[in-house]
């Protein structure tokens, strides 16, 4: 099914008679049993520069938006991350999918994740309803706040027809920051160190491998050229202790190794997504299987880890303060989500019953 307008999608989900795979580009590879549904109606309905606000309809490809924003020096700030080269898909990303995804960045430690950008959104749940929550610029967000439920919630409450979003203005240039051949727990030390300064850092990852074959924790910091270079400075001083930096500066904001995953693009490793606490990142790093690799995100609230092939890596780590995601891989009984704790899991059936009575949404994609 490929509804062209909200009108044809509400008609469609009031007479599925069997699941639907809600899926967005395709780009993401989340695929849930059931006919395969994606909303075609595409379009930016509404771009105020000067409010800082878009609206564009589910379908819009991110590229689309993201050249419009590009000719009024804007951005979406919470960095879009194409998971294509790791995934092995293919097709175009859509703002919706971002949005059902939560999708975000290196960026996301500063400024937040999608959620947080989300002003408002338009969707139709498992009965075929046209639900409307949120406004289309930020002083009109009113209500119950749907909008935050709905990202992230992977089409399992409802098919996104229309969002809402806060932008922001593209800094002028972008400083790195790097210090090589740090372990995990001194990288975390260092990140934590960084984004503890006033120094505006807008990223801080580690890989235990780069180009150079060692490991390297990198720091970007962004704004007026001045202003970079001054605090660029500082913080090389403030992290000394920690071993040589060295630091540079361009107009290039993309961190696609670090952003796409890129490390890990083609390979046959699974590769899972822990969330935790950054201090906890360097224990769970030792109780990976021989041989894994590792990129962190977000100071190291976010562990990449690529590992063999049919790992079950919640088994292998055991019980721990966050959750896993295996992103790629196969593997007979291995769920792609973390299983909820029980109280969680049964506010989540109650919202589905809510929005999906007949359970036909993405069935058993988070469950």
């Amino acid at each position: 099914m490929e509804p062209q307008n909200e009108a044809e999608l509400s008609e469609a989900l009031a007479g599925a008679e069997g699941p639907v795979s809600v899926r967005g580009g395709g780009t993401r590879g989340v695929v849930a049993d059931g006919v395969a549904l994606r909303f075609g109606g595409a379009g930016i309905s509404l771009y105020e520069p000067g409010a800082l606000t878009l609206v564009a309809q589910a379908g819009t490809p991110v590229k689309e938006i993201e050249a419009a924003l590009e000719a009024e020096g804007q951005r979406l700030a919470f960095e879009v991350p194409d998971m294509r080269g790791l995934l092995s898909t293919e097709g175009e990303s859509t703002i919706g999918g971002v949005v059902a995804s939560n999708a975000s960045g290196p960026r996301r430690v500063s400024v937040g994740a999608a959620r947080d950008f989300c002003l408002g959104v338009r969707f139709v749940d498992g009965a075929g309803r046209v639900v409307q929550n949120g406004g289309r610029v930020m002083k009109n967000v009113t209500g119950y706040d749907l909008v935050k439920l709905m990202a992230g919630s992977h089409g399992t409450l409802g098919v996104l027809t229309e969002v809402s979003l806060k932008v922001l203005p593209k800094p002028e240039v972008a400083g790195v920051l790097s210090i090589d051949g740090l372990s995990v727990g001194e990288a975390v030390a260092a990140m934590s160190a960084a984004l503890g300064t006033p120094w505006e850092v807008t990223a801080a990852c580690h890989t235990d491998l780069a180009a150079n074959d060692r490991p390297s924790t990198q720091l970007r910091i962004e704004g007026m050229a001045g202003s970079v270079d001054y605090r660029l400075g500082r913080l090389k001083e403030a992290l000394g202790s920690y071993g040589e930096v060295e630091t540079s500066v361009s107009d290039s904001h993309d961190w696609p190794w670090f952003r796409d995953v890129a490390r890990f693009a083609g390979g046959a490793e699974d590769v899972w997504r822990l969330h935790c606490r950054p201090s906890d990142a360097p224990g769970l790093v030792a109780r990976l299987p021989e041989g894994a690799k590792v990129m962190l995100d977000w100071g190291g609230a976010l562990v990449w880890a690529a590992v063999p092939a049919g790992t079950d890596l919640r088994a292998a780590l055991g019980a721990f303060d966050g959750h896993a995601t295996r992103v790629r891989g196969q593997g007979v009984g291995i769920a792609r989500f973390h299983p909820e704790r029980p109280e969680l899991a049964a506010l989540t059936a109650g919202l589905r019953a809510r929005f999906d009575p007949r359970g036909i949404l993405n069935r058993g994609l988070m469950a």
